[in-house]
């Protein structure tokens, strides 16, 4: 689920909402909380279509989650990471130990 919320959990919400607001009031806030959801997801899509654009080739498959510095630092020197006996240059290079970054 988008906040990795279980039935259980859904289930305790709605309870709390039917007490906090009551039953009239209750499928009117749940309409306007489902549009304030829609909005914010409308928003980060259109804010990661818009950094794809900005950063460039290479960044095409650009997802959110690889925006966390570890993450980015791994996926762009991924290629020095694992290097193959096959591509090795000539002269050595440092190896980078991924636990580090």
């Amino acid at each position: 689920m988008f906040f990795d919320l279980g039935a259980g959990e859904i289930l305790g919400l709605a309870i709390v909402g039917m007490l906090l607001l009551g039953p009239e009031r209750l499928p009117k806030a749940a309409a306007e909380a489902a549009k304030w959801v829609k909005k914010v997801r409308t928003l980060s899509q259109t804010a990661t279509a818009e950094l794809r654009e900005n950063l460039g080739p290479g960044f095409e498959n650009l997802q959110p989650a690889d925006l966390h510095p570890k993450t980015f630092v791994k996926k762009q020197l991924g290629e020095l990471l694992d290097e193959t006996p096959a591509t090795k240059p000539k002269r050595p290079t440092a190896k980078i130990d991924p636990d580090l970054i």
